[in-house]
């Protein structure tokens, strides 16, 4: 600290003793950072020239929320048509159990053929818990060629859970994919409802490339906050923002989308915008996050449709891409100066 910081300190101390903190002022401060690329991102050359890296997440949790049967305490309250349910202690919720059992026997399969049969990639955010009860699924993500990256190993909110826990799910989720992909491993952690400390078990787990637990920019950015050992305390780690914006979650929220028509609408404004702002210079990346018993309706799964024609029908202006594409491009292009990427 300089001696000009520690003299506005005790001058703000002084001036307002009941209103001053210690991190005011401060652009980084307990691992934020509330300016990023202040306002000049990196010149990013997509592959063919594209203006946008588009990328469609699937998020595969069906079988690994809360539930009685999974040895918790109270039943699933997010996610379902059953918009603004409560979790049931000590019960078991027959409706809610449906509800996401959809998504994994019907849900999944309809996007599954929509993917297909539209040519177009994708990734999946795949819990491990439920990964493991439909092995089925798990094989046809692999032959798809799409990204099958973490989504921890119980769709849980880990705000409270003990760093032993949460270590060793990251470690038994990997190992399910091991088993359940051929030995693959996935390079890519969404934990989706982290703590403070998820990051740096995710660094020090050592195998990902990235993680999506940040929704802080258009572009992917690199922290140091993460050393993986005393040697080697600023090695980079890297952040693939996600999304809760354009997202089909809106269609189980309060105020969010009614129809297919909205959603269609509210992504193809977001791809337009930035695509002419990679027409001005500044291409970006869009994410749109997806999940099997929520678009997995036919009347949501129709405008998914429409709007995967519509990227389309924009050609070279739009790279519609992977997960670890887009982490694998960043190594490469966009590695910090100071040091020699490892890909």
């Amino acid at each position: 600290m300089t001696s000009n910081s520690s003299n506005q300190e005790q001058h703000d101390h002084d001036s307002y003793p009941l209103s001053t903190h210690p991190n005011d002022g401060k652009s980084i401060y307990g691992r934020r950072d509330v300016v990023g690329y202040a306002g000049k991102p990196p010149t990013v050359h997509w592959p063919g020239g594209a203006k946008v890296a588009l990328n469609l997440v699937l998020n595969y949790e069906e079988g690994a929320e809360n539930c009685l049967l999974h040895g918790d305490g109270e039943s699933e309250k997010l996610l379902s048509e059953i918009v603004g349910a409560g979790a049931i202690a000590g019960q078991r919720h027959a409706n809610m159990e449906s509800l996401y059992d959809y998504g994994s026997r019907s849900g999944f399969w309809r996007l599954h053929e929509l993917l297909l049969r539209k040519n177009v990639p994708c990734t999946v955010f795949a819990v491990g818990m439920a990964l493991e009860r439909n092995p089925t699924a798990a094989t046809a993500m692999i032959e798809a060629g799409w990204e099958v990256a973490s989504h921890g190993y119980r769709w849980w909110d880990y705000q409270n859970v003990s760093e032993d826990v949460e270590r060793e799910h990251i470690r038994r989720t990997v190992q399910i994919h091991k088993d359940l992909l051929g030995g693959v491993r996935p390079v890519g952690m969404y934990q989706g409802k982290p703590n403070v400390n998820t990051r740096r078990l995710v660094v020090e787990e050592g195998g990902f490339l990235y993680d999506s637990d940040s929704y802080a920019d258009d572009l992917p950015y690199w922290t140091r906050e993460y050393g993986d050992d005393d040697h080697n305390k600023n090695k980079p780690h890297l952040i693939i923002p996600y999304t809760l914006s354009e997202n089909d979650m809106r269609f189980a929220s309060p105020n969010g989308f009614s129809n297919a028509e909205q959603f269609t609408t509210y992504l193809k404004d977001s791809l337009d915008y930035l695509v002419e702002e990679g027409r001005r210079g500044s291409p970006k990346m869009m994410t749109v996050g997806l999940h099997c018993r929520l678009v997995g309706r036919p009347g949501r799964a129709k405008g998914l449709e429409e709007f995967l024609d519509y990227a389309k029908s924009l050609e070279s202006d739009v790279w519609i891409c992977r997960r670890d594409q887009i982490a694998s491009h960043w190594y490469q292009h966009h590695y910090p100066d100071d040091l020699k990427s490892s890909l």
